[in-house]
């Protein structure tokens, strides 16, 4: 008989980070505080235009562009 023991999340904290944000069931809520935050630092050192109305699935993108764009996702 196998008993099997279900996965800790917490013990792989970036399994449901490489989630695409296309397929997040919250992705189309307005962006959290912490993105809005971030966006803006990223906006403003890649110099480009912050866009306050993102979507949470449209910011997570944004940021990763911007991330590429300030050397900052390495």
């Amino acid at each position: 008989m196998s008993t099997h023991i279900p996965t800790d999340p917490k013990q792989h904290p970036t399994g449901n980070a490489e989630k695409n944000p296309d397929d997040w069931v919250t992705g189309d809520e307005p962006m959290t505080g912490a993105q809005a935050s971030y966006l803006q630092t990223l906006s403003e050192e890649a110099g480009a235009e912050f866009e306050p109305d993102l979507s949470k699935a449209d910011a997570s993108k944004r940021i990763d562009e911007l991330q590429a764009a300030t050397g900052r996702g390495d």
